[in-house]
């Protein structure tokens, strides 16, 4: 299931660039600002309380039987009123008529999944990983089944809107019949007291999951909006790979999490724990962002109905939100440490902080620089959000920083890139050939800077003995 999994996300991106290619970048620029519209609502509609809700049924089940009769009217009547929302905020944007109808029928599909995932909380509270980890990929698989049954008769954007809302109204009737069968009917009650009681312990959580959905979401909204479509299309095709190698991040940092929670008081540890995961987490990532920014162009390879004027705007968007992706690689740890370790409120704030900086820059370079003032803004708030988690570390957590480590990885990237350039330049190689030469060259870096110590390989390869 889980190899299932880390295979669905790139053969999404795969299907998705060819879903771009034939519907065009007009067309898809106007599904990406819905979608984004649709997914910061949605995100909103859940208030914490999935969250929340797996949290107290891990600890205790008995949390299940007595406040899910009101948890579960309580989540649908907020989908409803989320969903209004979702058509209101619409129409004040500008959107009418079919452009409207589309919006709701993609909201109406997110609500779904966001509901599902609600109801996979229960099996993850009771341990049964198993269902969970085939349920995580059945919308998943469905709707790669069907966009690709429809592209060979040509794909329009109502179409891929219906298949997206099919596969997640598909994944929640299966997910609700199985809950049914597993813990029988629940009798809906909805309980004022037992509302207000959920509520007010889950909104800390919903203000969290509110900063980081608009950090991440807001640029391709407003692109489409104060820009146009078309920009907003370029943006979407460059994130798009920018979403599926952070996958690598929001896969290994919950490791630490675990890990720096455990310690939390006990500086010494997280201090040894901060050091090793520096290496952990940023090495891969350095040589995936430099290949980006020496050949990223061979990402765009499915998009043949496009023009090389387009591919290249694409591309240059592509290369700064990598660089955005690099400053992710050194410091995404440091917002680790601090969320594991009850520092919750601040980073939340500089987040928030973070959102006013983009929205600010966006409105003032977006309607003349388009989709790249969107990488830029990107990158900029990348770095301030980064300098606050080394502040915030440095002063609130008591944490000694790896000024050494910091600075023996951006020497192994920097003789990477110059490496990568002299390869470039000289020998003039087909992509892949130059990709395996310079991975060779960043392993041979590596030791040579001392970011991998030769008795740690020794130990690795001698298996301890």
């Amino acid at each position: 299931m889980v190899l299932l999994n880390l295979l669905v996300k790139p053969g999404w991106v795969v299907v998705e660039n060819l879903v771009q290619d034939r519907l065009g970048h007009v067309a898809y620029g106007t599904f990406t600002a819905l979608f984004t519209l649709a997914t910061i609502v949605a995100a909103v509609s859940d208030l914490g309380t999935t969250q929340l809700t797996t949290k107290r049924v891990a600890a205790n089940p008995e949390f299940l039987g007595e406040y899910f009769p009101t948890l579960l009217p309580l989540k649908a009547g907020l989908k409803v009123l989320f969903l209004g929302g979702t058509v209101a905020w619409g129409w004040v944007l500008g959107y009418r008529g079919a452009t409207l109808t589309l919006l709701t029928l993609t909201a109406v599909g997110l609500l779904l999944t966001q509901y599902t995932q609600f109801l996979r909380g229960v099996l993850q509270a009771h341990q049964r990983f198993g269902a969970d980890a085939v349920l995580s990929v059945v919308e998943k698989v469905l709707l790669l089944g069907l966009v690709l049954a429809l592209l060979p008769f040509g794909i329009t954007l109502s179409g891929y809107v219906g298949v997206r809302a099919l596969a997640a109204g598909f994944t929640f009737v299966v997910l609700f019949a199985l809950i049914a069968r597993l813990y029988g009917r629940v009798r809906l009650r909805l309980r004022w007291d037992h509302a207000r009681t959920v509520l007010q312990a889950s909104l800390p959580l919903a203000f969290i999951t509110l900063v980081y959905g608009l950090n991440e979401r807001i640029d391709m909204l407003m692109l489409e909006r104060l820009h146009s479509a078309r920009e907003a299309s370029y943006y979407a095709a460059a994130y798009r790979w920018v979403d599926t190698v952070m996958m690598f991040l929001w896969t290994v940092l919950p490791l630490f999490f675990a890990k720096f929670a455990r310690a939390t008081g006990q500086r010494e540890e997280q201090r040894e724990l901060l050091w090793f995961g520096q290496r952990v987490v940023t090495v891969p990532l350095l040589l995936v962002c430099a290949f980006v920014l020496f050949r990223g162009e061979v990402l765009f390879w499915q998009f043949t109905h496009s023009t090389a004027a387009e591919v290249s705007r694409m591309t240059l968007c592509l290369k700064i939100l990598f660089v955005n992706v690099l400053v992710h690689a050194f410091f995404a740890i440091y917002s680790t440490l601090l969320t594991s370790t009850n520092q919750e409120r601040p980073v939340s704030w500089l987040v928030a902080s973070s959102i006013v900086l983009n929205v600010t820059l966006n409105l003032l370079l977006l309607p003349r620089l388009g989709a790249v003032a969107g990488a830029i803004n990107t990158l900029v708030c990348a770095v301030f959000v980064s300098g606050g988690y080394v502040w915030l570390v440095a002063r609130r957590a008591g944490v000694a920083l790896p000024w050494a480590w910091l600075g023996r990885l951006t020497l192994a990237f920097g003789l990477l890139c110059a490496a990568w350039y002299g390869l470039q330049s000289g020998l003039q190689l087909h992509w892949l050939l130059e990709s395996v030469l310079a991975g060779g060259i960043f392993v041979v870096l590596l030791p040579l800077t001392g970011v991998v110590q030769v008795a740690e390989v020794r130990k690795l390869v001698t298996g301890n003995r």
